[in-house]
């Protein structure tokens, strides 16, 4: 088991920022749009607010990756050696590749709405009655996908913490007898 500091750094700052990020915007920034003086700005609102918010979280999701990278290669003979880590690093890239997807979908949706610069909203993800059906439907995905993503990089969160558990001597050790006994 190697040392690697920047790597881990990388990925819990990432992953803590994906996370947070996006569960303050789903919680703050998409119900507070709609205090703006008007649907349309409404609109404007969290099309600027998650428009701004998209680089940051780019940035984020990059460090994580990059860490995650860093984190397999410094724990790869623990990856082998010791049981229940091959496994648990499998749940995570699979966590991690929902998470992309989920991301990825949810702004692919967001843009379709944010290219309306001032689209008519009742809220960040609400669709006010002047709002055109694509928007409107696109908005109505985006109502369940502001809680997916936090969800599947809260799990994350959860499986780096065991997974630093299974780093402590006592783990590792039990984890090599349970390989070598079977």
């Amino acid at each position: 088991m190697t040392r690697d500091t920047v790597s881990r750094s990388l990925h819990d700052l990432g992953l803590a920022a994906w996370f947070g990020g996006t569960l303050a915007n789903a919680v703050a920034l998409n119900p507070a749009a709609s205090a703006a003086h008007g649907d349309s700005d409404t609109g404007a609102v969290a099309n600027v607010g998650w428009d701004r918010w998209t680089p940051v979280n780019a940035a984020a999701i990059g460090a994580h990756v990059v860490g995650s990278i860093g984190q397999i290669q410094g724990n790869m003979g623990r990856l082998h050696a010791q049981k229940g880590v091959a496994s648990m690093a499998l749940l995570k890239t699979a966590l991690t590749a929902g998470a992309l997807g989920v991301t990825a979908y949810s702004r692919v949706l967001g843009r379709k709405v944010s290219e309306q610069a001032r689209v008519p909203a009742a809220s960040g993800t609400e669709p006010a009655a002047a709002t055109p059906p694509d928007v409107a439907a696109a908005q109505r995905q985006l109502r369940l996908l502001q809680w997916a993503v936090p969800a599947v990089t809260g799990a994350l969160v959860v499986i780096s913490a065991f997974a630093g558990e299974q780093e402590r001597a006592s783990e590792v050790h039990k984890g090599l007898v349970q390989r070598i006994v079977g």
